[in-house]
Formats: C-alpha cells, sequence, structure tokens
C-alpha cells in the first residue's frame, strides 16, 4: 500500500504534524511502538510558546487548552531564596501557556481519532528501507504480521533512541552533545502551586524549580547528583529540601503525597542535518535540551511549523524549495534554543567543579539581570521563543 507521508512515533511532534497535514489534505499515518496508555501516561513539561499554541489552534486540538490553560505574563528568578519578577508580556509583547503535554498529547490523540487517522500502536521491528530514493517504505510487525508501506516521504518523530536517525549514514551525520553532571528529581502532586508564576532557583545546595500543571496540581524538581535513588527521596525528605532551597516562598508550598517522583538526566544533543534523501528528522530524534527554560516541547512545534509548510507547499504546488531547505531553518532555531538552554542551566545549576569565583560570577549574572532592563528583554525573548 501507498500512503504519501509515514509518520514514525506518536508523541507530541508526530500527532502535530499528522494533523497538520490532514487538515490540508494531505493523508498521513502514524507508526507508534508503545501502547496508547504508555504514550498518553508519560509526564512532560507543559510550557508552551505561542507557535506551540497556534499550531494546536490550526489542527483543531486547541479548545481544552483554552479552557484550562494557565497563561503566564512572566516568570521569577531566585538567589538563595529571594525573588525577582522577569515581565515577559511587558518586555516582548508575548506569554507562555502553562498545559501539561500529558494532556496536550491526549487532545491530540482524540482529534487525529475523531477523524478517523491512523495510529499504529504498538508496531513493532519498524525498519526504515530506500530513504534517499524518491519512493521510501517502512515495514513493521503487528499483530503477528509483517506489513509495508511505500511513501513518498518520511519523518522520523521517534525520539532520541528511535529508529529513525539510524538511518542516516554516519559519514553523513554530525552529532553534537554535552552531558551535566547532574540531573533533576521531580515530584508532582496534586496540590495547589506555591506561586502563580515559575520559580527558578539557583540555591547553595542546588537549583530548584516551582512549576505546576494546574491551580490543583503542582510539579517541583531540586537539582541532584546522577547517582541519586528515588527510593532515598521520601516524600518528607524531599518537601524539605524544597523548601530550603525555595526560601522566602516556602511558607506558601502545600506538601501531599507524590502522584510521580522520577530522576531525568540532563544533555544537550543535535543532530545536523535534520533530513537525509526523503527521510525527515523532527523533535528529539534531531535534537534534546536541557529542561531549563521548557524549550523541548516548543523545539518540536517548530520543526512541525517547518515541516508541515514545507510538505504542503510541495503538495500544492510541486515546490521543494522549503523541503530543501527544512534542515537549516530548523536548525537555525534549534541552536538558539541550545544556546538559550545551556546559558540558563549554566546559571541556575551547582556545578561539581565550581569554584568560588565561578560562584560569584552567577551571583553576579543574576543581579545584573535584577536591574538591567536590557538583560531581561534578552532573556524574555528566548523564553517566549523566537519568532518564526
Amino acid at each position: 500500500m501507498h500512503i504519501s507521508v509515514v509518520i514514525v512515533g506518536a508523541g507530541p511532534a508526530g500527532l502535530l504534524l499528522s494533523q497538520v497535514l490532514a487538515r490540508a489534505g494531505i493523508d498521513n499515518m502514524l507508526l507508534e511502538r508503545q501502547t496508547r496508555a504508555h504514550v498518553e501516561g508519560r509526564i512532560r513539561a507543559g510550557v508552551l510558546e505561542k507557535i506551540t499554541v497556534e499550531l494546536l489552534e490550526r489542527c483543531g486540538a486547541a479548545d481544552r487548552l483554552h479552557r484550562e490553560g494557565l497563561v503566564h505574563d512572566g516568570f521569577n528568578l531566585s538567589l538563595n531564596g529571594e525573588l525577582f519578577r522577569i515581565d515577559i508580556r511587558e518586555l516582548t509583547g508575548l506569554a507562555v501557556t502553562v498545559y501539561g503535554q500529558t494532556e496536550l498529547t491526549k487532545d491530540l490523540i482524540n482529534a487525529v481519532l475523531a477523524r478517523e487517522g491512523r495510529i499504529e500502536w504498538e508496531a513493532r521491528e519498524v525498519a526504515l528501507h530506500d530513504v534517499a530514493t524518491r519512493q521510501p517504505s517502512v515495514t513493521y510487525l503487528k499483530d503477528g504480521s509483517r506489513r509495508r508501506f511505500t511513501c513518498d516521504f518520511i519523518v522520523g518523530c521517534d525520539g532520541y533512541h528511535g529508529v529513525s536517525r539510524s538511518c542516516i549514514p554516519a559519514d553523513r551525520l554530525t552529532l553534537y552533545e554535552r552531558k551535566y553532571p547532574f540531573g533533576w528529581l521531580g515530584i508532582l502532586a496534586d496540590v495547589p502551586p506555591c506561586n502563580h508564576e515559575l520559580i527558578y532557583c539557583n540555591h547553595e545546595r542546588g537549583f530548584a524549580l516551582a512549576s505546576m500543571r494546574s491551580m490543583t496540581r503542582s510539579r517541583y524538581y531540586i537539582q541532584c547528583s546522577l547517582d541519586e535513588r528515588l527510593e532515598d527521596w521520601p516524600d518528607d525528605r524531599l518537601w524539605d529540601e524544597l523548601a530550603l532551597r525555595l526560601g522566602s516562598v516556602a511558607g506558601s508550598m502545600t506538601r501531599g503525597p507524590a502522584i510521580e517522583k522520577s530522576i531525568a538526566p540532563l544533555r544537550s544533543f543535535v543532530a545536523e542535518p535534520m533530513r537525509y534523501g526523503n527521510l525527515f528528522l523532527a523533535g528529539d530524534a534531531a535534537h534534546i535540551v536541557p529542561p531549563t527554560g521548557a524549550k523541548g516541547l516548543n523545539l518540536a512545534a517548530s520543526d512541525v511549523h517547518y515541516l508541515s509548510h514545507a510538505l504542503i507547499k510541495f503538495y500544492r504546488e510541486t515546490d521543494e524549495t522549503e523541503l530543501l531547505s527544512y534542515s537549516q531553518r530548523a536548525l537555525a532555531r534549534v541552536w538558539s534554543a541550545e544556546r538559550f538552554s545551556w546559558w540558563f542551566t549554566g546559571m541556575t545549576h551547582r556545578f561539581p567543579d565550581m569554584d568560588p569565583f565561578a560562584r560569584r560570577m552567577q551571583v553576579a549574572e543574576l543581579a545584573y539581570l535584577k536591574k538591567s532592563r536590557a538583560a531581561q528583554t534578552m532573556i524574555a525573548e528566548s523564553y517566549v521563543g523566537s519568532v518564526l
């Protein structure tokens, strides 16, 4: 069988692309190795830039987001418990929307299924063939039988460990990576947030983040070493450590039992180029950023923005110009976000080899941000996302 676009991976990037293409009349299908329940249950961040919200509107999946999402006009920085606010609305004219990626994923799945779009859950042994030719194909195992589709294009949205990127010859791919010597220990709890906006904390004991998914569900993180074990962090110990690092706002923090706890390592990663033949990469298959500043999901959305425009132009006008420039355009935005996430991580975290001079540089950087409108504009522009 033949289908125009095969999308490997039914996470937010793949689902968004599927919906946008379908609304433009371009037939496509999604292959996902996990179950629907697994995909819908993944806990991820949820600070959405304007481009991400606009894409959800464009593909008819933004109704619940507009009802339940929290529009934030700013965020807070804290140095040893003392807060100051960055007013992103006043500085840029834009805002961000807090809406959990878990809920966003559910909305997109429902939108795909409502139009009777095709998602092959539990597609095993996915293999991509002839991706450098005009007629690539995909094979996979489903319900005990081997299936094959030819297509015009394949889009790899299957994450860092997916099969898609490995189909690009090693001599045609350049990988850039930085692994950070710490992780984030996170707790999700059904308690009201301690503040109506996010708080990024630089503390002598390490970084902390006070975030939320709604006004009744909070998400907190603390910086931890990579050899920490979850069993060594019962809820009370984690709440106590958060209270120390949050400082002045800790009095408004409500404690409660964890719905979920996890430890995530931090890394920066970019693969260049994001196209090989008629295989395109999008989302975590091509790039990963540290979660500081919440760029991961938004970068996936910007990939979808560029790629969907290019594919629609190709099918409507037989014009390959934007397909040929997709990688270059997407990577310009990727490296901008990588720079911001790298800088923001370096300014807010304690590194194992940090000496007193480096610590004083962090303090000086935050002090400059507090008093300089120009510096606040720089961080605000990066936080709300590049104009596409």
